[in-house]
This record gives structure tokens, sequence and C-alpha cells, in this order.
């Protein structure tokens, strides 16, 4: 793809494909990941175990959980492990970050690989530019991962919706931020920050996810956190313990039922010709429509990549208020070839 062209606003796949409004009535998503495990690359055994458990994307790090002397074991870890991968394209790598050599051995290696990641994930990003940067240099070595970016700088808090137009999917990077900001990692200290990031990401369709919780003595921490990022709109939620996995997938992953009034909400505002309608006592209308046929779109794309049977179900002219609404699973570009993940990106700035 040529410059121009990697410049459009659909550059990172088409505008459908990131879970926005393509067109009147259209709603198309990409599938995007409800829960991240973060496992260090000290370990090839920790590494290849830490795959049994139930995470959506398993993270290599070779960032902050490495100690600087053990960085180059770790890339030769991360590189074994990849090759390992029974699903590549639903592995994540973070990088260090841009600027330091550390990072230019960390992609040296990934262009190197035989086998790619389908996510990499940046850190300690000011500006859109080192996105672009980025998925520029692997571009060039024929990898083209979802760039996902850990929002922890006052400077990409600031500059985050031009962030969020270039990267596919942001995260939450609690404990570098609070530490900038001089103050505890607490709900109040970082609600200006998740709700920056929840607006840029519904603007530009991007993935929206929350840091990991720290205090893993406090299971009730978690529970809550869960609950408030889900009303704020994010999509998932990363974890650095296996225990509490099944807490972030019981949550944020798409829920039958939910799915089910989805589908009927789209088919009351239908029925009602796109108009008021009243279901189980409640008004619904073109926005709850709108919002209906998002939900089961995303659903049904997290279902056809993450889930272990499949989809939920298409959405069909009549769940879905009219002829042009679909699932948007086609051109999701998600990378599922075997080996590679290197189409699970999309080239956009």
């Amino acid at each position: 793809m040529t410059r121009g062209a990697r410049g459009t606003a659909a550059g990172r796949g088409t505008v459908a494909a990131q879970g926005t409004v393509a067109a009147r009535g259209t709603v198309a998503a990409r599938a995007i990941p409800r829960s991240i495990l973060y496992t260090p690359a000290l370990s090839l055994d920790r590494l290849v175990k830490a795959w049994t458990y139930d995470a959506d994307v398993h993270l290599i790090d070779l960032e902050d959980s490495v100690p600087p002397q053990e960085k180059a074991a770790a890339r030769k870890v991360c590189r074994s492990a990849l090759e390992k991968a029974p699903e590549p394209a639903n592995i994540a790598v973070r990088v260090n970050e841009l600027g330091a050599m550390d990072a230019v051995h960390d992609l040296a290696m990934l262009a190197e690989a035989p086998v790619r990641p389908g996510f990499v994930v940046m850190t300690m990003v000011d500006s859109a530019v080192e996105v672009t940067l980025l998925r520029d240099t692997l571009a060039s070595a024929g990898a083209h991962p979802q760039i996902y970016v850990t929002l922890e700088t006052p400077a990409a808090v600031a500059d985050v919706d031009a962030i969020a137009a270039a990267a596919d999917g942001l995260v939450l990077g609690s404990a570098d931020l609070a530490a900038t900001l001089g103050v505890e990692i607490t709900w109040a200290g970082l609600l200006a920050a998740r709700q920056a990031m929840a607006m840029a990401c519904a603007r530009h369709g991007t993935a929206c996810i929350d840091t990991a919780n720290f205090r893993l003595a406090e299971p009730g921490v978690l529970a809550q956190e869960i609950e408030r990022v889900r009303e704020l709109g994010f999509h998932g939620k990363a974890t650095v313990h296996p225990g509490e996995l099944g807490a972030i997938n019981g949550a944020l992953r798409p829920d039958p039922d939910g799915l089910r009034h989805a589908r009927r909400v789209a088919e009351a505002v239908r029925s009602a010709d796109g108009g008021i309608a009243v279901l189980d006592g409640n008004m619904v209308g073109p926005p709850f429509a709108r919002m209906a046929r998002t939900t089961v779109a995303l659903g049904d794309a997290w279902a056809q990549r993450f889930g272990p049977s499949g989809p939920s179900g298409p959405i069909s002219p009549s769940d879905s208020g009219g002829a042009g609404a679909s699932t948007g699973l086609s051109g999701l570009g998600d990378g599922t070839r075997a080996g590679g993940g290197e189409e699970a990106g999309h080239d956009r700035r």
C-alpha cells in the first residue's frame, strides 16, 4: 500500500472494520480482546504454561517485567515462544519504548522471527507520530500486527485523540502515569485519563483496554474496577495474574443474554419503522437500535476470533433493523493464518 493510501481515514483497514457506523443503518466490527494476560519473557516454560489460561490475548512482555541485564535473553525466549504458540495471531508482544536501543533490538527480533505476533504493544508513547513510525518500520519487514499503545504519559493523554486515530487499541498504563502525576493508583486519580481514553476510542473505533489491577489481595477492588470501566465504555482489561481472568471474562466478554436482548431491541425499532417502540416496558428508539446493532456486531466478531464455539449467530436483516446492517466479520484483517498473524493489524493513521 502506498504512503498516500495509508494516510486515508480508512488506513487501518476500512472505517467499518473499527466498530464505527460506516453508513446509516450499517454497523461493522472487528474482534476486540476482552482479557489480556501479561507474562514476562523470562522463561519459555512459564510462557507456554500461561497459554493454558483462558485469556483472549496472551502478552509476552519485554519491557518493565524484564530487568535490563536480561533483555537480550528475553528476546530469545520471546522468539522461541512465538514459534511454539498455538495461535500466534492472538499473541501480543510488548516492546520497549522507541528511542531506546532495546526497542531497536526488539523490533529487529520481531522482523526476523519466522512467526510473528498478531499484536505489538507500545510503551511510553507521547505522540501519534511514534505509532506511525513503528507501523511503517514493521511494515517494511512485511509485518502488519495490530498496534496497541500503552497510554501512560501526560503527553499521550493530551494527544489521546490523535493516538487513538493512529493505533488499533489503547491500554491504560496506570503505574507510570500515576508516578508521573505524583498520585496513588486510585479510581479518582486516573478517572480523567480513563474518560479521555473512552471518548477517543469511541470516536475512532479503537479498542479500549483498562489497566491491570495491582492490588491482587483485594478482589473487591478488581470487581469494582471492572464494573466502572464497563460503564465508561471500555472493552477489556489487562491482568498480570491468571486468577483474575474469570472475573474479567465473566464481566466483559459478550453475554448471550445481552446479545439476545440487543437483537430484540433492534427488531422492535425496525418493526416501528425506525421510530419509537416499547419493549418490556422500556422506550427504545433509533439510538438504542444503533447501540444494539453495534453490540451484536462486536459480539459476533469477538466470538468468531476468540470464542470457543464460533459466533453467536449472524445478525440478519430482521435482527438489525434493516438490510444494510451486517456483522462486519468480513475484512477484519485478524491474521488467523497459521504461523503468522501478520495480517492481524490494519495500516492506519
